[in-house]
């Protein structure tokens, strides 16, 4: 299977578990895989043979700077339910949402949740 990766969008988004978080926001880190078939488009040379990069992006964007979530796996999960709901080209997505200021004590990079979603068949 074919891949679609976009890397490394980043939005503030208003999701945690704590209110202080939801309240105040928060950057998030989002990379999503699409997996689907990319033969047709590279012969053809024709977007309608594959997944608009653009549309998907603003649909990441529009979930995680969306209403509010307790959990990033929540996030991560409408974000997956979007795509594999908008792009019927896409098989399977893999989403991943990193929380870099997530409230641990300690030092660390990001905490971060990845899923895989595929499309029923």
């Amino acid at each position: 299977m074919d891949e679609i990766r976009l890397t490394g969008m980043h939005f503030y988004g208003y999701h945690g578990a704590l209110a202080e978080e939801r309240r105040l926001g928060q950057r998030f880190r989002v990379d999503v895989t699409l997996r689907l078939s990319l033969g047709a488009a590279g012969k053809s040379d024709s977007i309608s043979e594959t997944v608009d990069y653009a549309a998907v992006y603003g649909d990441v964007k529009q979930v995680v700077e969306g209403p509010p979530a307790r959990l990033i796996e929540t996030v991560a999960e409408r974000i997956g339910e979007t795509i594999l709901r908008r792009y019927d080209k896409v098989c399977e997505v893999c989403v991943e949402v990193e929380k870099p200021g997530a409230p641990i004590p300690g030092v660390f990079d990001a905490v971060a949740v990845r899923i895989v979603r595929r499309r029923d068949a």
